[in-house]
């Protein structure tokens, strides 16, 4: 089982998401993400796809979502040089003063921005690769145990022009 990423291009038209989340609930493939918005045409719309799967499975989505009509164009991102991210947002409650002190650092060594806080609450703000989200919800885990509500957005992704970063 492997990690793999899906850009589709696709008419941006009612109920085109659900018919692409149908085509994988119907076979039983399980999403990790999906993510869409209009292009610079606003007859298009950019799906990345976010999926873990075999070889033999990760092919039989790829050619099932070719046929789809409304399917203009499949690529896969899994093994090219892209640029992904993810948004996060993780509020911690029932703050101390250290706590709060705490926050800021780890923001600054993670490069996460503090968008909003109070006496007790603090909320950050990180648009990182999902590893990168994955690194600092464990560690906000560990600190601050049972005090944390993560809310998290689907990867996007483009073809990288000279360097990947993902």
């Amino acid at each position: 089982m492997k990690k793999r990423w899906i850009c589709l291009f696709v008419e941006n038209e009612i109920g085109v998401l659900a018919r692409i989340a149908g085509l994988f609930s119907g076979k039983s493939y399980n999403l990790d993400s999906i993510t869409v918005g209009t292009t610079e045409d606003r007859s298009i719309s950019r799906m990345t796809i976010s999926l873990t799967s075999d070889d033999k499975t990760f092919e039989q989505i790829k050619k099932q979502l070719s046929r789809s009509v409304e399917v203009i164009k499949v690529m896969d991102y899994t093994d090219i040089p892209i640029h992904m991210k993810e948004i996060l947002f993780v509020k911690v409650n029932h703050c101390s003063d250290n706590d709060i002190t705490e926050l800021f650092r780890i923001s600054n060594v993670f490069g996460v921005s503090v968008i909003d806080y109070d006496g007790q609450t603090v909320l950050l703000e990180c648009t990182q690769t999902e590893k990168k989200n994955n690194d600092l919800i464990v560690l906000l885990k560990k600190k601050f145990i049972n005090r944390i509500e993560i809310v998290r957005g689907g990867s996007v992704a483009i073809e990288a022009v000279s360097v990947s970063e993902r």
